[in-house]
């Protein structure tokens, strides 16, 4: 076992820093060192899954869910107004607005499981 150079204590194997004066110990440290290039384990992010989730999240944001406008009994009027969006400005029947809470949830949906598919299907450097 080593000795701090600074203060002579004798610090544990798998101390990094002396616990008596603060320095860093010289030597082999339990915690392996990356290599310049990045360490041997190095994974990347699927990246046309990135790509495909922001497409998703564009796709969202362009062609809203849509829901009866205040006032009138809570229906979800959905996706099929893409086409032909409601007028939200009529008081008639079939008149809509833009549900804030359901495009709320989708984007963070899309978002949450964009990430998490790009992260399950990982490249990694060992080949799985």
């Amino acid at each position: 076992m080593k000795l701090c150079d600074a203060c002579g204590q004798e610090p544990s194997l798998s101390d990094r820093f002396c616990t008596h004066c603060g320095k860093p110990v010289a030597g082999p440290s339990s915690m392996p060192s990356a290599p310049p290039g990045g360490s041997p384990e190095a994974e990347e992010m699927n990246l046309p899954v990135l790509y495909l989730m922001i497409a998703f999240l564009i796709l969202a944001g362009l062609f809203p869910p849509w829901e009866t406008a205040p006032g009138q009994p809570p229906e979800f009027l959905g996706f099929h107004f893409i086409l032909n969006p409601p007028d939200a400005a009529s008081t008639g029947q079939g008149s809509g607005v833009i549900s804030r809470l359901l495009i709320t949830v989708e984007l963070v949906t899309i978002a949450i499981a964009g990430f998490y598919f790009s992260w399950l299907f990982r490249k990694r450097a060992d080949g799985k």
